[in-house]
């Protein structure tokens, strides 16, 4: 498969990323307004923040990685599936 060229890329998907990006900003301010504890503290901050500090690698891969800090490592305990009938 062809990778899509930068320029078209951006054409087609700049206004898709400001809209996600406005909306990332305006959920961090709303989480600054609030009051009770400080999300500072918070693990989930922490790792909106790493996610955040990836965006700006210039390597490849940034979304992968993105997405292993949001999940659960592999417990090989898990109940496997079960079919459902």
């Amino acid at each position: 498969m062809t990778p899509l060229p930068a320029s078209r890329a951006l054409d087609q998907f700049f206004l898709e990323a400001r809209a996600r990006l406005l909306d990332l900003a305006a959920f961090l301010d709303r989480v600054d307004r609030g009051d009770g504890l400080s999300a500072a503290s918070d693990p989930r901050m922490a790792r909106i923040r790493r996610a955040i500090e990836a965006l700006q690698d210039d390597e490849p891969g940034r979304a992968a990685r993105i997405q292993k800090l949001f999940s659960l490592e592999y417990d090989p305990t898990w109940p496997k599936p079960q079919p459902r009938f």
